[in-house]
């Protein structure tokens, strides 16, 4: 009634037959692969040819539009730079006399903040004056007036 159970170590030593020749077939596969690898990356270094800088020489030159227009490319449209008001969009106004108030203004189409009388704007514009529906801009709160901006109509 006894039965035969194999030990650890019998079971390993059995599995050792096929993993050891595995694993040492694996490192040698490693080692050659770098060993190409290495040994391609030395001879990239090397000087080219002479022919193919030649060759390379030869080559027409292509007139790109050309090309582009034989596929079927529209013409490009030169892009006019955007103005000085368009990059300001004036979305509200508090006023509080002379030398005082705030307005809300996008600057380059990015969220609206608040501005008061006095500061600077964006590129050295200062709000010089909030008014009803109307704010103006300048280099400096008491130079010439830049730029006016209103409030657009209501709907």
């Amino acid at each position: 009634m006894l039965r035969y159970r194999p030990s650890f170590a019998t079971a390993l030593s059995a599995s050792s037959r096929v993993v050891l020749p595995a694993a040492t077939l694996l490192v040698w596969g490693v080692v050659a692969f770098s060993a190409v690898t290495w040994g391609l990356r030395w001879s990239a270094t090397g000087a080219a040819p002479s022919n193919a800088t030649t060759a390379a020489q030869a080559l027409p030159e292509v007139d790109v539009s050309a090309a582009a227009r034989s596929l079927g490319a529209a013409p490009v449209q030169a892009v006019a730079a955007p103005t000085l008001a368009s990059r300001f969009q004036l979305q509200g106004v508090m006023a509080g006399g002379p030398n005082a108030g705030a307005a809300l203004i996008a600057v380059d189409g990015k969220a609206a903040k608040p501005f008061r009388v006095g500061a600077v704007v964006a590129d050295g514009l200062v709000l010089q004056s909030a008014e009803g529906r109307r704010v103006t801009l300048g280099a400096a709160l008491d130079g010439p007036q830049t730029l006016a901006l209103e409030l657009p109509a209501k709907k």
